[in-house]
């Protein structure tokens, strides 16, 4: 067993063996509206729910350097956003909003993806998702370099072919993972394990 102190490691090592290890994470594909009311995506693999009751999300934003990114910046103004699931049919299309565009362009644009209407907030979403989530903000914490954010799922949206009875087929939304690097996964193997009472 190989024993190492996280205070003697750079940022990148640390980065390294933590999305080495914590794999497949989910990838929130979010979008936000920059102050011209351009929409601005990009995907975040540090993201989870938070709990079920009441439904809430969160994803943690690190900065650019030592400059807050858009997505963290548009959802502390405007107190709202929306999360999109990454299906494995537009995860290049997906990987294309990670770039890097100045605030009078959109990703969305830039990745050739469809804007969509939200219902409860203002903030559009993408159409060729599977899953959106319209959240609102509800909390956020500062750490060194990263914002941790929480928000509140207001409404779903959800595709006919993937949903079944409350109950999201895994088959046909065929989620995309993020593994470390430029690697990701998709679901392999499910094992069920039923909890012992």
């Amino acid at each position: 067993m190989i024993t190492l102190h996280a205070n003697d490691l750079s940022a990148k090592e640390n980065k390294k063996l933590l999305s080495g290890s914590i794999a497949p994470r989910p990838i929130a594909l979010i979008s936000t509206l920059q102050e011209n009311n351009k929409l601005n995506m990009a995907p975040f693999s540090y993201f989870n729910i938070v709990s079920g009751e009441p439904p809430m999300i969160s994803v943690s934003v690190r900065y650019d350097t030592d400059n807050q990114k858009d997505t963290s910046l548009n959802i502390l103004r405007e107190k709202e956003f929306v999360v999109h699931i990454i299906s494995r049919e537009f995860l290049e299309k997906a990987n294309e909003t990670s770039t890097s565009l100045g605030r009078d362009e959109s990703e969305v644009e830039y990745a050739d993806l469809t804007s969509i209407p939200s219902i409860s907030i203002k903030t559009p979403g993408i159409k060729e998702a599977k899953v959106r989530f319209e959240c609102e903000y509800a909390t956020h914490l500062h750490f060194e370099h990263t914002d941790l954010i929480i928000g509140r799922v207001v409404t779903y949206h959800i595709n006919e072919e993937v949903y079944d009875n409350g109950k999201i087929k895994l088959d046909k939304l065929e989620p995309v993972s993020r593994l470390s690097g430029a690697r990701y996964g998709m679901i392999g193997e499910i094992i069920k394990l039923e909890t012992k009472k």
